[in-house]
């Protein structure tokens, strides 16, 4: 399939055939992104982090602000960490409350890399700027 100009492949398949994946297996590493955990241990990490939810699929925090602004305010300050970390969470917004959610998603569920990003977002909502 080409997009007309002299052959070249059609965008959209150069991009699929870019980011295509390999199938997730249980034991699956991705370069620096680590290992899925297992259910214990997604709930041995979780035990230290109380405003977070989850299992091996995904975890969630919730956070209540108290205006739309200071809410915004939060996930910019989130973005910026989640930029130097290159790790980014999941992110939707409802007027006051602001939830995250961190999967790593090349590997198709929680691995440390989510629970550090999770600690760092705790950091980041208990100092506001």
């Amino acid at each position: 399939m080409t997009d007309g100009a002299a052959g070249c492949p059609a965008k959209s398949q150069t991009l699929i055939s870019a980011i295509r994946l390999p199938s997730v297996a249980s034991t699956r590493t991705v370069a620096h992104m680590g290992t899925l955990l297992s259910a214990q241990q997604v709930a041995d990490g979780l035990r230290a982090l109380p405003a977070w939810r989850g299992d091996t699929t995904e975890i969630t925090r919730s956070y209540t602000a108290p205006d739309f602004l200071s809410g915004i305010r939060a996930v910019d300050a989130v973005a910026d960490a989640a930029e130097t970390a290159g790790h980014h969470p999941d992110i939707d917004i409802r007027w006051t409350t602001v939830t995250f959610s961190l999967v790593t998603h090349a590997l198709g569920g929680v691995t440390e890399a989510d629970l550090t990003m999770a600690a760092t977002i705790d950091r980041v909502l208990d100092h506001p700027r």
